[in-house]
């Protein structure tokens, strides 16, 4: 069970990394490797916030 957890929430940081590079929120990877699960929550919220509705940052949909 705790390999599993820790999994996700890894595969969760990457995409969030993966995601905040796209839009340019940040110039390098290493700067987002060293935030926590919740830093990386946080910017992405802060990202989609400070979007413009009809932006392609305002139509991000988690799909599972």
């Amino acid at each position: 069970m705790e390999n599993i957890l820790r999994k996700a929430v890894e595969q969760r940081r990457k995409t969030l990394i993966n995601i905040l590079l796209n839009f340019k929120i940040y110039d390098n990877e290493e700067q987002l490797l060293n935030l926590s699960l919740t830093e990386l929550e946080n910017e992405f919220k802060r990202l989609k916030l400070n979007s413009h509705p009809h932006s392609d940052t305002g139509s991000i949909n988690w799909k599972n």
